[in-house]
């Protein structure tokens, strides 16, 4: 989508007029986050989550660097070196904080951001391409989390590395031999380490490659809104900057207010006591879990105890990467033409019922698997598929929507008490 109203970046001081000539910078940064990139004029405070997902990967990214500094990937000395980092190294307990709890603090950010396009239709056209991307970036993060995890080489990150692993080798025939590659052996040693460090490393830089077509692939069709009904001409939008970078800068401080917090008086309070505890591949934990971000799909993964036609094991490992790999047919299962919840009650009903579902199975995930706790999983496991795979093409067909405004500024005008926004969903 063109902006024809947008404002064309002109420099005025010679050394920037001579820097766009030669290398246009200037203009990309005025247009892709400066005057010249327009915006819808209603974006909320879930708008914020994009620019906190790219602070909280900067973090990630600088912490990380440091950190490898003085990390010693071999399974003798791992656990030592993480411990020198946090006595010996200057900073070094607050860098390890920081990297341990940034994790937790951008996959969060990234959960309410999804969550933020669920509710606003944002995966619909003609944004499916910024959602696949953005599914993507969801993928290599917890790929890269999940690698870092091993890192400490505490008893979780190395049974938390030989339970994952393990169950690639329900896949028939080859699941063994993959297994066995992807651990340069036969359990977690020096060999898994060090490649789970290497990709640990490089996945990030991998993840802000995606993030950069992510943002390229929003600027083609611009933000969506929380009216969902398409830009109509200038009155419709306001500058990026400075209104939303204004609004970013709040949103970012409390961020880092948060982050803060959980830092200085609570560094541990997400983690797991027993990964404190050197890794001992002759003691088993009582209880393996993962990270709190992991238990959802953990718990999805537990949740088939018998064999049919295929071993539980391998149904487990399916349905598990299922879950996650039906987001990206999301924009082709929801056929309404309304994107925002707001103007969908019966849509809304169910996507609360979801999120309870998904803190269920987080709930079942992390807790001891009794009969009571399996049959759990199992039942919200089936829900969150049916949601995906029945409830919403259901309820895309069946639902009758509210009118819809005839723009975002009626909307915006309405609210505040001037026209009331009337039109219908065909509109949309």
């Amino acid at each position: 989508m063109s902006f024809p109203w947008a404002k064309h970046y002109e420099p005025k001081q010679p050394l920037m007029r001579w820097l766009d000539e030669k290398l246009p910078l200037p203009r990309l940064v005025y247009n892709a986050v400066g005057a010249g990139y327009p915006v819808p004029r209603n974006l909320n405070y879930f708008w914020n989550f994009g620019v906190l997902a790219g602070a909280a990967l900067a973090i990630q990214i600088i912490t990380g660097v440091v950190l490898a500094m003085h990390y010693a990937a071999n399974a003798g000395v791992a656990f030592g070196s993480v411990e020198s980092i946090m006595r010996d190294v200057n900073a070094g307990w607050f860098l390890r904080y920081a990297h341990a709890n940034g994790a937790s603090m951008f996959l969060l950010v990234v959960y309410i951001h999804i969550g933020r396009g669920l509710y606003y239709g944002s995966y619909k056209a003609p944004r499916e391409m910024v959602w696949l991307l953005g599914v993507v970036i969801f993928l290599l993060m917890m790929a890269t989390a999940f690698m870092g995890y091993v890192l400490p080489w505490g008893q979780m990150s190395f049974w938390g590395a030989q339970v994952i692993t393990g169950f690639f080798s329900a896949i028939p025939l080859v699941g063994e031999t993959i297994r066995i590659w992807l651990l340069g052996g036969f359990a977690p040693d020096n060999a898994a380490l060090n490649r789970f460090f290497s990709l640990h490393y490089l996945l990030p830089f991998v993840t802000a490659g995606v993030i950069i077509l992510h943002i390229w692939a929003l600027h083609i069709p611009g933000s969506n809104n929380p009216t969902g009904v398409e830009v109509k001409g200038e009155q419709d939008t306001v500058p990026f900057h400075p209104y939303y970078t204004a609004k970013d800068a709040v949103g970012l401080g409390v961020f880092l207010l948060i982050f803060a917090a959980l830092i200085f008086f609570s560094p541990n309070m997400l983690g797991h006591p027993d990964n404190y505890i050197e890794a001992n591949p002759l003691s088993t934990p009582a209880h393996i879990v993962p990270e709190w971000y992991f238990l959802p799909f953990y718990a999805i993964l537990k949740s088939f105890t018998a064999d049919f036609i295929l071993p539980a094991k391998l149904w487990g490992v399916l349905a598990m990467f299922g879950s996650i790999l039906l987001l990206f047919f999301l924009p082709w299962l929801d056929s309404s033409p309304v994107r925002s919840a707001n103007y969908r009650p019966k849509y809304r009903a169910f996507l609360a019922i979801l999120l309870v579902d998904v803190l269920v199975l987080g709930y079942v995930g992390g807790a001891e698997a009794n009969a009571r706790n399996v049959i759990l999983g199992q039942l919200a496991s089936a829900y969150y598929f049916a949601h995906f795979l029945i409830i919403l093409p259901w309820v895309a067909r069946s639902e009758r929507p509210r009118p819809l405004p005839n723009s975002i500024t009626e909307a915006v005008l309405a609210k505040q008490g001037g026209t009331s926004p009337v039109k219908t969903a065909a509109h949309a």
